[in-house]
């Protein structure tokens, strides 16, 4: 469901979560419920709700506590701010500003692919956001179209902060790989504790082959098909515009190293922001 799109309260739903008033339900996912809420002084939040499941793994909570405590401290333009949030609570939950816009996944599903110069802002954008969380020492680590908001003034990336503490049933449930398969950089798949920086920059590239053709580079299917995919590194670029291909084909080359990182002068690095916004 697009976070731009809200659903009525279900009887079952709570009346509150933590200071927050809840208005309506943006969503689920894999982790839990998010709702849209407002604070006492009227602000509009999207709060976040763990599952049950997850908030009683062996150390959930202290590791929730940690990654949200680091995603405080992002403060990228093109981020959906963390404001509050509460590890001891029955149901764990963070809210974060929130952004009314459909996800990457909606707007492509219902508009069709991005024209370049949309995507290319789209990169320049994300590349800053992952600048702003990688250098509050997170991985975002689930970097994928759903977790795109595409907003008037620029894409905002979401659920950052929360992935690593949940870390161990996601293992459980893809085998020993944390994040969204189709996504996924090799060396995340393989095995989680590898993933890094460049790791995100793969899975953005990735996002954006979806962006430009509609699809998802690897395809979809079970997990066994995507991840042998993804192992043998052949990510399906027909339908990709020439102007994107150097960019997509860097940010997703196999070996992390050769990726570029979204720090690098722009002059050097495809994913740099200005050096995208004066192309």
């Amino acid at each position: 469901m697009s976070r731009s799109i809200m659903g009525s309260l279900r009887r079952w739903d709570p009346e509150r979560i933590g200071p927050y008033a809840l208005v309506g339900r943006l969503g689920a996912g894999a982790m839990g419920q998010v709702y849209l809420a407002r604070s006492t002084a009227g602000r509009l939040v999207a709060v976040k709700t763990i599952r049950v499941e997850l908030a009683e793994e062996p150390g959930f909570r202290a590791r929730f506590a940690r990654e949200v405590a680091a995603a405080r401290r992002v403060s990228g333009v093109f981020t959906a701010a963390v404001v509050a949030a509460d590890a001891e609570a029955d149901l764990p939950w963070v809210a974060t500003a929130y952004v009314p816009a459909p996800s990457l996944n909606t707007l492509v599903r219902r508009c069709g692919p991005l024209p370049v110069p949309a995507v290319r802002w789209l990169a320049a954008g994300c590349a800053e956001a992952l600048e702003s969380i990688h250098g509050a020492g997170l991985l975002h680590r689930d970097v994928k179209p759903a977790n795109v908001l595409v907003a008037p003034d620029g894409p905002r990336v979401i659920d950052f902060g929360v992935a690593r503490a949940a870390e161990r049933v996601q293992l459980t449930v893809t085998r020993g790989a944390a994040g969204t398969p189709a996504y996924m950089a090799p060396e995340q798949a393989r095995d989680a504790t590898r993933a890094s920086p460049a790791s995100d920059v793969f899975s953005l590239g990735a996002t954006l082959v979806f962006a430009a053709t509609g699809r998802a580079p690897f395809g979809a299917g079970t997990f066994e098909s995507i991840f042998y995919k993804i192992m043998e590194g052949r990510p399906d670029l027909e339908g990709v515009p020439a102007a994107m291909l150097p960019l997509v084909r860097a940010a997703m080359a196999r070996n992390p190293a050769e990726r570029p990182g979204v720090t690098q002068q722009p002059a050097a690095d495809p994913l740099a922001a200005r050096t995208l916004a004066a192309q």
